[in-house]
């Protein structure tokens, strides 16, 4: 019977209305702020005692502060189209990769918002890197203003000043900020105090440590600045409540066991909505689980648009409106996956995995065990010439990587093989770090989760759960590639 009420629960999901009723009022406008590698304990909003990050702690405060976001993948590229298309990144095709294509026919909440009458546009790093098409063909995307997330603009004030006042407009605003290289000592410098960090268990407790999550902190508040800097002008203009005001981050942060896994560090991200001409009194904290691929279908609802069959991301208007969520059962867990994120095996091989996390519980499959998660030790098999290529280089991987012998048991977590099942209890296990799956007691919890992440995925049109072929090791990829000798293995 369980298992019955689960299958009616996701097909009505699954086939639910994508509309909700909202008054035919003035059109919002739309400012969407995404940082680059920011998990979602460090600001202060979240009650970390270092970070200073007065603007999104203002939209948190001033609106609502989303508990439980979580990027659709844990890698920029994938992450930025699932948020602009609305959909997982298993449905994206060879924009489920980072470094490859966006598909020309791709639905994209800013072209219909474009479409509609919006004046839309960019800053920064919108979706990318790889390729789009244009009128000149296909070009990388640092090489063209234009982009999927709207024209790209030196800045904001650009926009701001040649934006025509009687249409809305739909701008995002994006960052390189808190992404590496950082430069070394930058936090410490700008007077954080490294004893104050709370270092995650996951990484060994020491000064090197702590002063690269201080650079990583120095790199957060920058970006952090310049919203502050966006929501001064809107309101000298006497337009900020009036726009909805998103504040996200694309993925985890970009260390080990961090940015590039389906872990919490990887997926779990910072939001928060502000829109007071609009939004509910009731709730300021929401608990719910949500995905950034919702974001879509809630702009375009927000625009009186319709949403596109194609979007599997569900609004959160009702949210914001204080109004009932059709689609509350749904904001018990949240769906994730990864495939390539980077040239970090041989023939271009990714590592596919899914998860489903609840309130409880993180359940991942591992659909390539005998791959090496964290990319091939052996930097000949990477396209960029580094070993453990997923993860980036930096101050806590160099000690890592140095000092095995010191810490074993975080190097085999970081950079050692994973079973294709993993379950962990948030309960007991907050980070992560004690695989229960092969254990008895949790048989049940298992089979459960493993059930419900199938059922989702084989509904949503993911090729693996349903069996098929999996286009993703084969797609082309456009990153660097130092390594001369190393080539995507085509089918």
């Amino acid at each position: 019977m369980k298992c019955i009420h689960i299958v009616l629960l996701i097909f009505t999901y699954v086939l639910s209305a994508q509309t909700f009723e909202v008054p035919d009022v003035r059109r919002p406008n739309i400012l969407f702020c995404i940082s680059d590698d920011q998990s979602w304990l460090h600001t202060t909003a979240m009650g970390d005692q270092v970070i200073n990050t007065p603007a999104f702690d203002k939209i948190a405060n001033e609106g609502i502060l989303f508990m439980n976001a979580y990027a659709d993948a844990p890698s920029c590229g994938p992450s930025r189209a699932a948020i602009l298309s609305g959909q997982h990144i298993w449905r994206l095709r060879e924009a489920g990769n980072i470094h490859s294509n966006f598909p020309e026919d791709l639905v994209n909440y800013q072209s219909l918002l474009e479409k509609s009458g919006y004046f839309t546009g960019s800053y920064s790093k919108a979706w990318g890197p790889g390729k789009i098409k244009t009128n000149s063909g296909w070009v990388f995307t640092g090489e063209t203003k234009m982009n999927p997330a709207g024209y790209r603009f030196n800045n904001f004030k650009e926009f701001n000043k040649t934006r025509p006042r009687d249409r809305p407009f739909s701008f995002w605003f994006g960052s390189a900020d808190p992404h590496r290289p950082y430069r070394l000592n930058s936090g410490k410098e700008s007077g954080m105090d490294i004893t104050a960090v709370r270092v995650p268990p996951v990484f060994p407790d020491n000064d090197i440590v702590r002063n690269d999550i201080l650079d990583y902190y120095y790199a957060i508040q920058r970006f952090d600045d310049e919203v502050m800097k966006v929501l001064q002008m809107l309101e000298d203009e006497g337009i900020l409540d009036s726009t909805i005001v998103v504040f996200a981050s694309d993925n985890g942060m970009p260390f080990p066991r961090a940015k590039a896994t389906l872990y919490d560090m990887g997926t779990h991200v910072p939001l928060a909505i502000r829109w007071p001409e609009k939004l509910s009194s009731q709730d300021k904290v929401y608990d719910g689980f949500i995905t950034l691929s919702d974001l879509a279908p809630t702009f375009l609802e927000a625009a009186n648009l319709k949403i596109p069959k194609d979007m599997t991301g569900k609004s959160l208007m009702p949210i914001l409106l204080g109004k009932k969520d059709e689609n509350r059962a749904y904001r018990k867990s949240a769906y994730t996956a990864m495939e390539r994120h980077d040239g970090c095996r041989s023939g271009g091989k990714g590592y596919p995995c899914r998860a489903i996390r609840t309130k409880n519980f993180l359940y991942i499959r591992n659909y390539e065990p005998d791959r090496w998660p964290a990319g091939d030790p052996d930097l000949k098999n990477c396209a960029r010439m580094i070993p453990y290529g997923e993860v980036a280089p930096s101050p806590t991987k160099t000690f890592m990587m140095g000092n095995e012998s010191k810490f074993p048991d975080l190097f085999k977590l970081t950079f050692g093989m994973r079973p294709n099942e993993e379950l962990y209890d948030i309960r007991e296990d907050p980070f992560q770090m004690n695989n229960l799956a092969m254990e008895e007691k949790y048989k049940d919890i298992k089979i459960s989760l493993s059930g419900q992440l199938i059922l989702y995925t084989q509904m949503t049109g993911d090729p693996r759960a349903l069996g098929r072929f999996a286009p993703w090791d084969y797609y082309p990829y456009y990153g660097a590639m130092p390594n001369k000798n190393w080539q995507v293995i085509k089918e």
